[in-house]
């Protein structure tokens, strides 16, 4: 057995064991990457900063053979790389957008792997720990802070109907909302008009609830279909 064999087989379990501490958090909320994704991305990150550290041993011919080989350009190549796998599990529907804490957390887990791979154990436990704490715990704390939620609404309205925004504005205030700047995309088919707006929440207790406000909707006059969301990230 090669000398360097018990070393790359240490840090390629600590990897694996970093990694897999992030994407358990990711599994047990049924993210589409979990636990294997993110073990993965971990162990494929050390080894090729391993790489790096034993360029020595590419060749069997003598230093006259050696590679010359930049370990920082590898470890902008591997984040890089990275950023086009954590751009496939973000999904954007409407105006909501899911799958970016996933795409961070992919992004984390192939630093820990680059951390391991030049023997930055502790930063790499450190990294990891706070990494899953994050994802565990500060959504909690994101209840207690002062927040205000969004809500993505689609209005199709009936034949002919013109709605006023000043009308809708006021109506959004008096149930707790107010529109967005710069979110209004209105768009007309066949003489009915559609309005796509997010309404925020003035404070935690004053917005009315989405249920209220579907149940109100079907009385607004001149409303044909709609269609009700949070706005989430």
């Amino acid at each position: 057995m090669n000398e360097h064999t018990f070393d790359i087989a240490l840090r390629l379990a600590l990897a694996l064991a970093a990694g897999g501490i992030i994407g358990l958090e990711r599994s047990y909320h049924g993210r589409p990457a979990g636990f294997r994704t993110h073990a993965l991305v971990c162990v494929a990150s050390a080894l090729l900063m391993l790489v790096t550290a034993y360029e020595s041993l590419w060749f069997n011919a003598g230093p006259s053979q050696r590679a010359v080989i930049d370990p920082t350009r590898m470890a902008q190549g591997i984040m890089t790389g990275i950023g086009f796998l954590g751009a496939g599990v973000i999904m954007k529907e409407g105006f909501s957008i899911s799958g970016l804490t996933t795409a961070a957390s992919l992004w984390a887990s192939s630093a820990i792997g680059i951390l391991v791979g030049v023997g930055f154990y502790a930063a790499a436990i450190l990294l990891a720990m706070l990494s899953a704490a994050s994802m565990m715990w500060i959504s909690r704390l994101e209840g207690w802070l002062p927040t205000r939620h969004a809500v993505a609404i689609v209005m199709q309205f009936r034949r002919d109907f013109q709605p006023s925004e000043e009308v809708l504005r006021r109506l959004a205030l008096e149930r707790g909302y107010e529109l967005a700047r710069g979110s209004i995309a209105i768009s007309y088919a066949e003489g009915r008009a559609e309005w796509r707006f997010v309404a925020l929440a003035l404070s935690k207790g004053r917005a009315a609830p989405l249920s209220e406000l579907a149940a109100e909707l079907t009385r607004f006059e001149g409303v044909e279909n709609f269609n009700l969301s949070h706005a989430r990230n």
